[in-house]
């Protein structure tokens, strides 16, 4: 897609792969989960935004999201109140704190970004790959050495795309960018494992959540599915969108029915439900055991039995 259209052209494409929001299954907004307590009530933050996603907790105790239409990042200061951070964002994506006072994006016009989080400078940290720009830099997550998993999709990318191929990288400490695969349809959402021996992989177009032994850091083993999204009903093969982890590897995956919850080994543990469909979702709050969800054109919390894990803070 041509970046000068409407953001509505990669819009449609991205809700066809993931918009369906009834479910057979009765599942709670709230409640009882195995293996992991009392669920709270999904409640609303503000809503009034165009399509949200990226949330992110910052030491302050701020949750930073962006509303990729606007162009914009969004502040939810500790305090509660909402304010405008950045705009224009480069588009951005999905966000996580890097350390050192920046806030590490994703921007969608082509590049892995740092933004200091006094002054709002923006500082490119990979805009290219062999010589290209990324087709649309989607979702990322940083390890304690420093280095950075993230995806590069589809979504929102020239056409043809400028990496001809959709893919998830690595950017080494170093600034050395490695390509680790490239065989998954629309690879979205990436993360760690607490343990940071794990590294999770979901692509949109596939009910198949993908997991990739971490040999060291930058090297991946063969892939396996970790697990199978539950589908709507009259479906069978809707996928993910952002996922996130809490302190003991428990898996949360965004999806059409909600955001669904994932032991370490794979079993479901149940769906927490959202009143519009969830992009992406972190922990954030006092204690961090809220988790936030962007869900299209709302900001969404729910308080959690057991904390979020932290990366590199």
């Amino acid at each position: 897609m041509i970046n000068k259209r409407m953001h509505h052209t990669w819009i449609l494409p991205y809700l066809l792969a993931t918009y369906l929001l009834a479910s057979a299954l009765p599942l709670a907004h709230g409640g009882e989960f195995e293996g992991l307590g009392s669920v709270g009530e999904v409640k609303l933050v503000r809503n009034g935004f165009q399509f949200l996603e990226g949330p992110a907790k910052t030491p302050d105790g701020s949750l930073y999201f962006t509303d990729i239409p606007n162009d914009a990042i969004q502040r939810l200061r500790p305090d509660g109140k909402i304010e405008l951070f950045l705009q224009p964002a480069g588009h951005a994506n999905g966000l996580m704190y890097g350390g050192e006072n920046r806030l590490l994006a994703c921007q969608m016009d082509g590049q892995l970004a740092a933004i200091d989080l006094t002054t709002k400078s923006v500082s490119s940290l990979t805009s290219e790959y062999q010589g290209a720009r990324y087709n649309a830099c989607n979702d990322l997550v940083i390890d304690r050495t420093g280095g950075i998993y993230f995806t590069d999709p589809r979504y929102r990318a020239p056409e043809p795309w400028p990496q001809k191929v959709e893919a998830f990288y690595y950017r080494q400490p170093d600034g050395t960018v490695l390509r680790l695969g490239s065989d998954l349809t629309a690879p979205n959402g990436i993360m760690l494992s607490p343990d940071e021996k794990t590294l999770y992989v979901v692509p949109s177009m596939s009910s198949r959540m993908m997991a990739y032994d971490i040999i060291v850091p930058g090297k991946i083993g063969m892939g396996h599915v970790f697990c199978e999204l539950q589908q709507p009903s009259g479906q069978t093969n809707t996928g993910g969108d952002g996922l996130t982890v809490d302190i003991k590897g428990n898996v949360y995956i965004t999806s059409n029915l909600g955001v669904q919850v994932f032991s370490p080994n794979g079993k479901l543990l149940g769906i927490i439900e959202c009143p519009e469909q969830p992009a992406n979702a972190s922990f954030g709050g006092p204690e961090n055991k809220t988790l936030y969800m962007t869900s299209r054109t709302g900001l969404y919390s729910c308080e959690l039995p057991v904390a979020g894990h932290l990366f590199r803070n």
